[in-house]
C-alpha cells in the first residue's frame, strides 16, 4: 500500500503541468502523516451472478442498473468487496481541515491514492484466486457509478456484514463511513483479454477531470 505523488498531483488538478517543490515537500509529509494513522481493512464475498437484460441478481437480491449488467455481461460469479482506511484517517483529515485549507486538500488527494493503492492490493489475492478456476477479474464498479444507483450500497455493506467485521457503516445520505473507504462488485470472467488494473479506460465517463491517460 503506496501513496503514488503522480496520481496525487492528477488528482490536484497538474495533469501534463510541472509542480513547484513545495507542492511535491507537501505531498511527501501528508503521505508520511497518512501512512502513520491508517489502519487497513478489508472483506469480499464470493457471488453467482444472474444476468438478464439489465438486471443482475445475486445473493438472493436484484438490481436493476444496464451500465453494470453491460459492466458484467459475460460474468457467471463475482466477488462483493469493500476496503477502508479506517476511522483515524477521517480525524486526521479534519485536524488537517482546521489548520491549512491548503494541506487539507493535498491530504484528500492523497487518502484518496492510498485508498485506491489499497483496493489494488487487496484484489492480488482474489486475482489468484480466480486464476485457480481460469477465470479474469473485471475492474471494479461502485454504487454510483452511471445508472448503478448509490442505493445499493446498503444491500453490499449488509452481505458483506461490513459494519460488524471492518467497522464500515453508511450515513442516511449513504455516504461511507469512515470516508476513504469503497464498496465495489468485481466480475469474474473467462475472458483473458480483460484487464482490473486500467480501470478508467472502461468508465463511460470520458470527461472525469481524474481519468487516467491511455497509456497509464
Amino acid at each position: 500500500m503506496q501513496i503514488n505523488p503522480s496520481e496525487v498531483l492528477r488528482y490536484l488538478g497538474y495533469r501534463g503541468k510541472p509542480a513547484d517543490q513545495a507542492v511535491r515537500n507537501t505531498i511527501a509529509s501528508c503521505s508520511e502523516e497518512l501512512l502513520r494513522e491508517a489502519a487497513p481493512r478489508q472483506i469480499y464475498r464470493r457471488v453467482a451472478l444472474r444476468l438478464k437484460e439489465d438486471r443482475i441478481s445475486f445473493a438472493g437480491i436484484t438490481i436493476h442498473s444496464r451500465d453494470l449488467a453491460a459492466h458484467l455481461s459475460g460474468c457467471g460469479e463475482a466477488y462483493l468487496f469493500a476496503a477502508t482506511l479506517g476511522a483515524r484517517v477521517d480525524i486526521c483529515l479534519e485536524r488537517c481541515s482546521r489548520v491549512s485549507m491548503a494541506r487539507a486538500v493535498v491530504m484528500q488527494a492523497c487518502a484518496a491514492s492510498l485508498i485506491e493503492s489499497w483496493c489494488d492490493e487487496c484484489e492480488i489475492p482474489l486475482s489468484q484466486e480466480a486464476a485457480t478456476d481460469g477465470l479474469y477479474l473485471r475492474p471494479r464498479y461502485s454504487p454510483g457509478y452511471g445508472d448503478f444507483s448509490i442505493e445499493h450500497q446498503r444491500e453490499v455493506l449488509a452481505l458483506l456484514d461490513c459494519a460488524r467485521r471492518i467497522n464500515l457503516t453508511m450515513t442516511e445520505g449513504y455516504m461511507l463511513t469512515p470516508t476513504k473507504s469503497v464498496t465495489a462488485i468485481i466480475g469474474l470472467t473467462p475472458d483473458k483479454t480483460s484487464c482490473h488494473i486500467r480501470r478508467c479506460m472502461n468508465c463511460t465517463a470520458k470527461n472525469c477531470p481524474f481519468r487516467k491517460e491511455d497509456s497509464q
